[in-house]
């Protein structure tokens, strides 16, 4: 076709700003800019044509929010959107998020770490019963200082036939994610490798990647048919696959991480996805995701502009109605501006001086764990302490004598972890841990349980992210946390950026809108062609 090229259609082309940007949202369906003038509308629909009609200025294809991200890993996981709600510990990703986001198409992984089997498997009871078939995954996490926990967690994993588990927070491999992984293996009418249990690995470093993207190591593989925990063929089998089928690029976020800029770390595990599936020749490499920060459009579509094959979000679930946290904790989230955030010692791993993120304003909790980190590494034990220091620990953190706190700490660990207290016995050092633990780990539950006098001292796990949102969905019907559904957040950011890749390519071709529609803020969203079938 040569010459000017023109719009012809049945549908009227709108030149108003809110006419216009409902145009745009039709996502699913080709939109033209049109002139008429000075005046620059849209239409969708419609033809391009040569025999006259409105000029028309440029094209975009359809492109629904369900084109963004990996088609593999929407078919996977049989979910609707590359998009995961990540999980947060203590059941904050609860049993309620879990079951709205599956009866959505959506995938979401249970906060199973802090929380005890039984208690796991009460929620896999409600999965069982509420949404059976449909999507989800439990949350595996590394326990350094809690390797039975870890073991009894896959093992009732295994005996459950959980398919999928988002394993996090390793800093190195252990027999028991191998075991998960291996355990779910067989072999094929072709003599392929066929994983029945799934992993999604969130990582923070390539180094750590690098584990999941490679095939189990031989000597754990070994040790576990030794001692009769696999098969040799599933042994044999584990030796062909990675350990993941997806990677999950933790950057800023809330919890466990290491602050790395997404844009730096997402790129270089990328390379080396590709370059390890080459060396192995895997026939599809594993999947790599992008997560922390994703609190807003712009983030989401950044993600997928470096290459993401999926996103994952966590902090702004903290603030959606189904999350299992208390009213007093969600308005504290919903004030969070972007820079409202504090590293804080990790209470499972303080010993080793792991760092995880959590919300600053509204809490004294970042400050006052910040000075057990400095009286532990500066004293040798609690006796050591000065009058001075003991007194202001007692009155203004703990709230009861280090006395009461031991005590409380010999009753919990004694009927878990009895070999702790053992140790503590003689060392005053490690007995010093266990008191300042005790503070670290019950400041996340007086958050979730919503603790009156404590609201100060709540530790609640997040980051930038949630500033983002908010500021974001400032002035709109997503502010107020009562509003806030984890599916509607869901289908509002990838809508969202859907939306801003749409004007990308709009601009792409040339076209220059006003500005007010360059800037994506929730609203009603239009109905999804199938949802009206």
């Amino acid at each position: 076709m040569s010459g000017t090229p023109y719009w012809q259609g049945d549908r009227t082309p709108r030149f108003d700003t809110a006419g216009v940007r409902g145009e745009l949202h039709r996502l699913h369906d080709a939109c033209h800019l049109v002139a008429d003038g000075d005046a620059v509308g849209a239409v969708c629909g419609g033809r391009e044509t040569a025999d006259g009609g409105l000029p028309l200025l440029a094209t975009a294809p359809p492109f629904p929010p369900d084109m963004l991200g990996s088609a593999a890993f929407r078919e996977a996981h049989g979910v609707r959107l590359a998009y995961m709600a990540g999980a947060m510990a203590n059941g904050i990703a609860s049993e309620e998020l879990v079951i709205a986001m599956a009866q959505a198409g959506l995938l979401a992984s249970f906060g199973a770490a802090g929380l005890a089997p039984d208690r796991i498997a009460s929620a896999l009871d409600t999965f069982d019963s509420k949404i059976p078939g449909l999507p989800f995954a439990c949350n595996l996490i590394h326990s350094p200082a809690a390797s039975g926990l870890e073991r009894a967690t896959v093992d009732l994993f295994l005996d459950r036939r959980v398919r999928l588990v988002e394993a996090s927070a390793f800093l190195g491999l252990t027999p028991d994610v191998v075991r998960y992984r291996a355990a779910g293996l067989e072999r094929d009418g072709d003599g392929r490798a066929v994983a029945r249990n799934r992993v999604i690995a969130k990582v923070s470093r390539p180094e750590v990647a690098e584990m999941f993207l490679r095939p189990a190591p031989r000597e754990i593989l070994d040790r576990l048919v030794t001692e009769g925990q696999l098969s040799t063929l599933q042994a044999e089998l584990a030796g062909r696959v990675p350990l993941a089928d997806d990677l999950t690029v933790e950057a800023d976020s809330g919890g466990h991480t290491d602050g790395r800029p997404s844009a730096v770390v997402t790129a270089a595990v990328l390379r080396l996805r590709d370059r390890i599936a080459r060396e192995l020749g895997y026939p599809s490499a594993p999947r790599v995701g992008a997560a922390g920060g994703l609190g807003s459009p712009e983030g989401v579509a950044a993600a997928f502009a470096m290459g993401a094959d999926y996103v994952v979000t966590g902090s702004v679930n903290q603030s959606c109605v189904e999350a299992g946290t208390s009213p007093q904790a969600k308005e504290l989230l919903t004030r969070a501006g972007v820079a409202d955030y504090a590293r804080a010692p990790a209470a499972d791993m303080f010993e080793i001086g792991a760092d995880v993120q959590v919300l600053k304003s509204g809490t004294m909790f970042p400050m006052r764990a910040a000075r057990l980190r400095e009286l532990y590494r500066t004293y040798d034990g609690l006796d050591a302490l000065p009058a001075t220091e003991l007194l202001r620990l007692e009155k203004d953190v703990f709230g009861r004598s280090v006395d009461e706190v031991w005590r409380e700490c010999r009753d919990y660990f004694g009927a878990r972890e009895p070999e702790r207290i053992d140790r503590a016995a003689e060392d005053p050092k490690a007995r010093m841990a266990l008191v300042f633990r005790w503070y670290l780990g019950l400041s996340a539950r007086w958050a979730v349980r919503g603790e009156t006098g404590r609201i100060r001292d709540y530790q609640v796990w997040c980051g930038p992210a949630m500033g983002a949102f908010n500021d974001w969905a400032k002035d709109s019907h997503l502010f107020p946390a009562e509003n806030r559904t984890v599916v509607e957040v869901a289908e509002q950011l990838m809508h969202g950026a859907a939306y801003l890749f749409r004007l990308r390519q709009l601009a792409a071709a040339g076209a220059v809108l006003a500005t007010p529609l360059n800037d994506y803020r929730p609203a009603p969203l239009p109905s999804r062609p199938e949802a009206d079938a």
